[in-house]
Order: C-alpha cells, then sequence, then structure tokens
C-alpha cells in the first residue's frame, strides 16, 4: 500500500514548465505576467453526485481538469496553474494511475502546470482550484450583456444529460451512439481558444455547467437584462435531432447541464465575424436567441410561445 508521499511523489509531481516553484514547500511560487489579471476558479467533484461511482478513472481525471478549463474559459483567459486535492477511500494504484494520466493529459495539452494540492482517506472527492491569466481589463465577465445583442452557443447541447438518462435506463440509444453521447459526459472539451478570441468579440460569457437556461440566467441577472431563446435554434448532435421531439431531450439540452459549452452574448454588428470564427477554429457557433430590456429567460417554441420548464438547471441542494 503506497503512503500519502509515495503517492503525490509517483503520480502527482509531473515537471513545471512555467513555475517558479511547484513543489518540496509549504506552498508554490508563481510569477504572474505583467499587464495581466489573475483569473482563479475551484470546482468540487464528488463520486455518486459529479460521476457515477464505477466510472472510467481516466475520464474522471480527465474530466476533473476539464471543467475547471471550462470556466477559465468562459473568463476569455489562458489557464497557468492548477492545484489537485483529493480523498481516496484506499491507495488503489489501479485506479490513481489512470485517474493521474488523464489530468495530466490534458494539463499538458494546454500547458498548464500542477503546483501543489493534498492527499486524504475519505469518500472519493476531487477538488481543483485553476489559476490562469487574461490582460487586465479584458476578461469576460456576465454582466456585459446589452439589450441588442445576439445570444450564441458553442458546439451542441443536451450530450452529457442524453448520455446519462442512457445510463439510467431512461432512454435507449442506437449501437454507436452511445460511445460518442458517454464522450461527452466523460471528456468534454474545454473551449480554453474560443474564450481568448470572444475577448474582442463579445460583451458577455458563462460556461454551460448547469444547464442552458440556468446558466443564461445568470447573465441575464448579473447584466440586468430579459433573454428570449428560441427552442428551435438550439444546436443539438445527430442522435439529439433524432429524438428532438421526446420531451426528455429538450430537457436535456435545455436545464440537463455538464456541457461545459460557452453561452456569451454579442451586438449583432459581430455576426459575420463569429460565423467566420466559428470555420476558423472549427467549433460549431449558432446564434439562439436575443437580449432584451427586462429581467429574466423565457424560451420559445416553433410558435413563439413561452414553454414551461419544471426547472432551469441543476442545484446542488435541490
Amino acid at each position: 500500500m503506497l503512503s500519502e508521499f509515495e503517492l503525490i511523489s509517483r503520480y502527482f509531481t509531473p515537471p513545471s514548465r512555467h513555475t517558479v516553484l511547484a513543489g518540496g514547500d509549504d506552498a508554490a511560487l508563481v510569477a504572474v505576467t505583467a499587464g495581466m489579471e489573475l483569473v482563479v476558479s475551484t470546482d468540487m467533484l464528488v463520486a455518486g453526485r459529479h460521476f457515477l461511482e464505477n466510472a472510467d478513472p481516466y475520464g474522471v481525471g480527465y474530466k476533473c481538469l476539464a471543467v475547471n478549463l471550462s470556466d477559465i474559459g468562459a473568463m476569455g483567459a489562458r489557464p497557468r496553474w492548477v492545484t489537485l486535492s483529493i480523498a481516496l477511500p484506499h491507495a488503489d494504484e489501479s485506479w490513481i494511475e489512470p485517474f493521474s494520466r488523464g489530468f495530466l493529459d490534458l494539463a499538458r495539452e494546454h500547458d498548464v502546470d500542477l503546483i501543489g494540492g493534498d492527499t486524504t482517506r475519505g469518500p472519493l472527492t476531487v477538488c481543483v482550484q485553476i489559476l490562469g491569466e487574461v490582460p487586465a481589463g479584458e476578461a469576460l465577465r456576465r454582466d456585459g450583456a446589452i439589450p441588442g445583442d445576439e445570444v450564441w452557443v458553442s458546439g451542441t447541447l443536451g450530450d452529457a444529460a442524453i448520455a446519462l438518462a442512457h445510463l439510467r435506463g431512461e432512454l435507449k440509444l442506437q449501437t454507436g451512439e452511445s460511445d460518442y453521447m458517454l464522450g461527452r459526459l466523460d471528456r468534454p472539451s474545454a473551449r480554453v481558444a474560443l474564450g481568448q478570441a470572444l475577448r474582442s468579440m463579445a460583451n458577455s460569457a458563462i460556461d454551460i455547467s448547469d444547464g442552458l437556461v440556468a446558466d443564461i440566467g445568470h447573465i441575464a441577472e448579473r447584466s440586468q437584462v430579459h433573454i428570449v431563446l428560441n427552442w428551435d435554434a438550439i444546436p443539438l448532435s445527430n442522435t439529439g435531432q433524432r429524438l428532438r421531439n421526446q420531451p426528455l431531450i429538450r430537457d436535456c439540452a435545455l436545464t440537463g447541464g455538464d456541457d461545459y459549452e460557452l453561452g456569451f452574448t454579442a451586438a449583432r454588428e459581430r455576426h459575420d465575424a463569429l460565423l467566420a470564427l466559428s470555420s476558423a477554429l472549427g467549433i460549431l457557433l449558432t446564434p439562439i436567441g436575443r437580449v432584451e430590456a427586462g429581467g429574466g429567460v423565457t424560451v420559445l417554441d416553433a410558435l413563439a410561445k413561452p414553454i414551461v420548464l419544471k426547472r432551469s438547471g441543476f442545484d446542488h441542494f435541490r
């Protein structure tokens, strides 16, 4: 059985690339680039709540970092450093090794240094803190939406929630569909490059983690505006399109969560430039609504009638 310090040394002490001191002392030392502001975000993922108890450990490690990278992307920032704290029921190397590979593979892809953290015995829980940099005064925020803006979203929505519904037996995916949808659940795409490109184009932004309506609602609340979304404009994957007429699919796309796409608003004059950006980055960008004076979020059906939703998104305490 590994000791705590053997576990850290073997699996969680990768070489650092842009850190003054990454490990070996009581704290890490980092140097923030001149002219930059520090962007900080933290997420905690709990087995049985954020991922299934028997989930692939590589995917768990990957997702634990991806959801934090998504927050950095939503701010238009560049990720730089990350800390990882993990509670483990047992020091099981058959789980820890693929978990660390998933986490560190994605860290290398985004040039992020793992600079510290903590380990303890307990129910499987992962807590990640990520730090990034953004030019001073240029961070994307939730409070910048302006009446007249278009509302956009990246990628397709509802895939992760559809995958979870499949695992729960609430719907049946066809052969060949499940692998793609489960990949969207376990290994979400962090839209970091998109977020940085949007700094000069978007007025507000957020990552879609708790459900489209709930998260766009945060922009509406912080910007003190009314946001209208069109259900028929919501981008769905091929599987989502096939099942589109099922009420469950609408709930997955509008309120399901775990998408980790970016929702943002931009002036109508940016429409063509955003389509060009979509082509340049190879990321689907879709206009799905508009910003008006007022407050709250309304979703309209094909007849422009409001859709009544049972909930707006995921809430840990409801």
